[in-house]
């Protein structure tokens, strides 16, 4: 199958058009695969974390609430869910035979994205540990050991994380690639719709480079289909939902954090008085 569908322009050139709307299914079949094929690792292939002695100073240090995204960070992370789902919904149920006026809705939730992308940038470079969430030697070396073990090789045990895991960090970096793809492009195609903000210009470009922006939004768009089955598979696997929770509250209990977390990795502050849904410590 072409994964891109070509047209002809008004000079008789072959100029790309959009991509092949069929990669939504290979995006929806890709993300079910994923997801089996994770549950039935977690199930049968996951080595048991040998478990780490931790002192009683340690454990005592550690708040019964452990702070995790303040907030600021979970306004923009459901912010920008809303949006995406907007924007997915928006741009594939036309496909499907929905009609509707979906231009209108999918530029308005582009635009929500960009702004709330916008602020989550500058936020976590300001007032966040911005490094935190980009991959460091130890999780290099973990999953080296990972692998290692996964082949029956001799490797140290899995070691406990820093405030994000290295999947986290993985998926961090391939969410902000296709988000960024997304926008970037998305902002150049509002030329080509009449709206309040820009004036229309479809003689921005030339039509075959209108025709690769469009290919590019459209596999960034498809590749969201496979990425938020994941992350929502993820967010609801019981192992992972005091993670989520988090996301909700603010914080998570301290047992899961000396369970799962390093405190030599992400140091957390001892609890005071005040109030988790206003805190912006992250």
């Amino acid at each position: 199958m072409d994964f891109i569908t070509w047209a002809t322009s008004p000079w008789g050139q072959s100029v790309p058009a959009h991509i092949a709307w069929g990669l939504m299914w290979v995006a929806v079949i890709a993300g079910f695969f994923f997801m089996v094929a994770h549950a039935i690792y977690v199930a049968v292939v996951t080595p048991r974390r040998v478990a780490e002695k931790i002192s009683q100073a340690e454990a005592a240090a550690v708040p019964e609430r452990v702070p995790r995204h303040s907030l600021a960070a979970r306004l923009f992370h459901w912010i920008m869910a809303v949006s995406m789902f907007a924007l997915l919904i928006t741009a594939f149920l036309p496909k499907v035979g929905v009609e509707f006026n979906w231009v209108l809705y999918h530029w308005i939730a582009g635009l929500l994205l960009t702004v709330s992308v916008i602020f989550h940038i500058a936020h976590s470079s300001f007032f966040l540990d911005f490094w935190s969430i980009w991959p460091d030697r130890q999780d290099v070396r973990d999953s080296v050991n990972r692998v290692l073990r996964f082949f029956g090789k001799p490797a140290p045990p899995p070691k406990r994380f820093a405030k994000y895991p290295l999947e986290n960090k993985l998926y961090h970096g391939v969410i902000m690639i296709a988000g960024l793809a997304v926008i970037v492009t998305g902002l150049f195609m509002m030329k080509r719709v009449p709206s309040i903000l820009t004036p229309r210009n479809p003689y921005l470009f030339s039509d075959f480079t209108w025709g690769m922006i469009y290919v590019l939004h459209g596999l960034a768009g498809v590749s969201f289909i496979a990425l938020i089955m994941v992350h929502v598979y993820m967010g609801i696997r019981p192992e992972k939902l005091p993670i989520t929770k988090s996301m909700i509250l603010g914080w998570m209990n301290r047992d899961f954090y000396l369970e799962e977390h390093d405190p030599q990795r992400w140091a957390v502050k001892p609890e005071k008085k005040r109030s988790y849904a206003g805190s912006d410590a992250d």
